[in-house]
């Protein structure tokens, strides 16, 4: 497997070149550089480089540039000097084999994974929500489970708040306090989310992971290329979306050791977002996911202004460096370049702290890992331009490559199938048509009962007389009482000796 060409050494003086051996890319690295050094270019040389040699990359486009790898770049006097103080003769104009991606769908193909994959840890992340209102969360994902309600969108997950705030009392018996105050918060931080377009990540189809490793007939990788030029003003969302894709690949993937190259390779730019703000057990998840996922074949690669952006525990697993210059203005930026220069291997022609200092647009200090896994000693590098464009595309390029897309008919239209939504709400319908028939029965027998009421009223039944009866009844004895009363007076008038 050739290797992959980073650029010339200028520390030495017989034009040394600098590599990435294919069989250490699983090892994972860091480039690193104040803005305007050249990182993103370097970016786009090592795509470019694990694409020619089979292997996949997803990577974000954070600032537009990045999505220059689907075309050819331009030849310039500027390349062609750097390309003879090199000493590269197959260089050729060409792009490579790309699918863009966007979770809004606007620039590339619609990314989305259900709630359920998502799962609790990751979406109170996003949402922002504090320990007791993750708490409910993770109630309601159980609720979920243990009455088999699937969480697809975010409509789902709306329904399930809603029904345990209905339930509150019986759920917090079964599972733990719910307070409507957190069920609340959760509502609110929801509907910011879809405010801010986040609603359209979640849903179906579910991105598979075998798409985003694809390789061409010809045996090239192809660059899934994130659009992440809005998504990056979401740091929560942008930082979670790709923690949870790493999360994915870890679990899905089987152990395969090591290989002459990996089977995918991940850049995170602006890796910093990823630790911000993180809690230990989420460093803890992504520290277990870096250190094991190369044993699966992927190699992850951050990307950042400092090194010290990533943490030491995760730092020390990145074996492959590129360190473009850091201007020491403040005493952050001196005790960045300090940092990073403890983080090399010692070069005796190379004084690494002030070097740093010096380095030019396109230049950097690079150490990777050589035969036996033993990283080698810093160089002062000439990097190696890419074959494509420097820069971005127009719409009518983006157009063309999405057009060509072996994924686009599958992702592109959205599926809606029964999940818990719709399940509860033919639940409430059903309840509701149910309330209703009893009292319509009952409405309905009394409209038929009140001919028969008053019919047995007047007329009476066999067991109880009717008004009719009554009156006459009553009539008869009022006659009968005068009669018996004239009688009774004619009566008494004879016993009192009156005629």
């Amino acid at each position: 497997m050739p290797p992959i060409l980073l650029g010339k050494s200028l520390t030495r003086a017989d034009g040394h070149q600098v590599h990435l051996l294919p069989s250490h890319g699983n090892r994972h690295g860091l480039v690193a550089g104040a803005t305007g050094t050249g990182k993103t270019v370097t970016l786009m040389t090592l795509a470019e480089g694990f694409s020619r040699i089979g292997v996949p990359v997803f990577m974000a486009d954070v600032k537009g540039d990045v999505a220059g790898l689907a075309v050819p770049g331009e030849t310039s006097d500027r390349i062609g000097e750097r390309l003879r103080t090199i000493g590269i003769d197959d260089y050729r104009n060409e792009g490579s084999p790309t699918v863009f991606w966007d979770l809004y769908g606007r620039l590339g193909h619609p990314l989305r994974t259900t709630v359920s994959e998502m799962g609790p840890t990751l979406l109170g992340r996003i949402l922002e929500l504090n320990d007791t209102q993750s708490g409910v969360l993770d109630i309601v994902f159980k609720l979920a489970d243990d009455r088999g309600l699937l969480l697809l969108d975010l409509a789902d997950l709306r329904a399930l708040l809603a029904l345990i705030a209905e339930e509150r009392k019986a759920v917090s018996t079964e599972y733990g306090l719910v307070n409507v105050q957190s069920v609340g918060a959760i509502q609110r931080a929801l509907l910011r989310l879809e405010q801010d377009g986040g609603a359209q990540f979640f849903g179906e189809p579910a991105l598979e992971l075998s798409d985003l490793m694809r390789t061409t007939p010809d045996g090239r990788g192809v660059i899934g290329i994130l659009a992440a030029d809005q998504l990056v003003l979401r740091p929560r969302l942008y930082s979670s979306f790709l923690l949870w894709l790493l999360s994915e690949l870890f679990e899905a993937l089987p152990e395969v050791g090591d290989l002459d190259r990996p089977r995918l390779v991940f850049v995170f730019d602006e890796a910093h977002l990823l630790f911000k703000d993180a809690p230990a057990a989420l460093r803890q998840r992504i520290e277990q996911v870096v250190r094991i996922i190369r044993s699966k074949g992927v190699g992850v690669y951050f990307c950042s202004q400092y090194p010290d952006d990533v943490p030491d525990e995760i730092l020390g697993q990145l074996g492959n460096r590129v360190q473009h210059a850091l201007r020491a203005y403040t005493p952050r930026d001196q005790k960045a370049v300090r940092a990073a220069a403890e983080t090399f291997v010692a070069n005796p022609a190379l004084d690494v702290a002030a070097a740093i200092g010096r380095l030019g647009t396109g230049e950097a200090l690079i150490s990777t890992l050589g035969d036996r896994g033993i990283p080698t000693p810093v160089e002062h590098t000439l990097v190696a331009p890419p074959r494509c464009r420097m820069g971005a595309i127009t719409e009518a390029e983006r157009a063309r490559v999405r057009a060509g897309s072996p994924v686009g008919a599958k992702y592109d239209t959205p599926v809606d199938r029964e999940s818990a939504a719709e399940l509860l709400a033919r639940r409430a319908r059903a309840t509701s048509e149910q309330a209703r028939a009893p009292d319509a029965k009952r409405a309905s027998g009394g409209e038929r009962g009140l001919g028969r009421t008053m019919k047995d009223a007047v007329f009476g039944t066999g067991r109880r007389q009717g008004m009719l009866e009554t009156m006459g009844k009553q009539a008869a004895r009022t006659v009968g009482n005068q009669i018996g009363r004239q009688i009774l007076r004619g009566v008494l008038g004879v016993f009192g000796g009156k005629r």
